[in-house]
């Protein structure tokens, strides 16, 4: 009995000193978006004109136990066109990124999310037309 309490303890102790981050993050919800209104996005498309001018990423997260972090990168094609470090503040948090994009950067686009260690934990495809 007295070793039961011991690996409980030291398991216990283990999942204690995980940081923040080691709690798995979920994207729930996630959208390219031409507008962001009420902190919501205001359409959900795979296709959008080339001369759009900006989109963004819309992604609500879940699963922080504590502060922590996501990364959306943007890629259009194979190359990372931009990276943008965003907050998680709560278990169920809304977060956003936006991209300038120019009418000649036509083709499939993707943004990866990231959780805090870099892993990508969903991505969002679109193209630009």
């Amino acid at each position: 009995m007295k070793r039961l309490s011991v690996i409980a303890f030291v398991l216990l102790a283990a999942c204690l000193s995980l940081p923040a981050s080691a709690f798995a993050l979920e994207v729930a919800e996630g959208a390219i978006t031409s507008q962001i209104s009420d902190r919501n996005p205001v359409d959900s498309l795979t296709s959008y004109s080339a001369d759009v001018g900006k989109l963004y990423c819309f992604t609500r997260i879940v699963g922080a136990e504590s502060d922590s972090q996501v990364t959306h990168v943007w890629y259009r094609g194979d190359e990372e066109m931009a990276r943008v470090d965003l907050a998680v503040r709560s278990n169920n948090w809304r977060t956003w990124s936006s991209k300038a994009l120019l009418p000649e950067w036509t083709g499939d686009w993707r943004v990866d999310v990231l959780d805090a260690e870099g892993t990508v934990i969903h991505t969002l495809a679109f193209t630009l037309n």
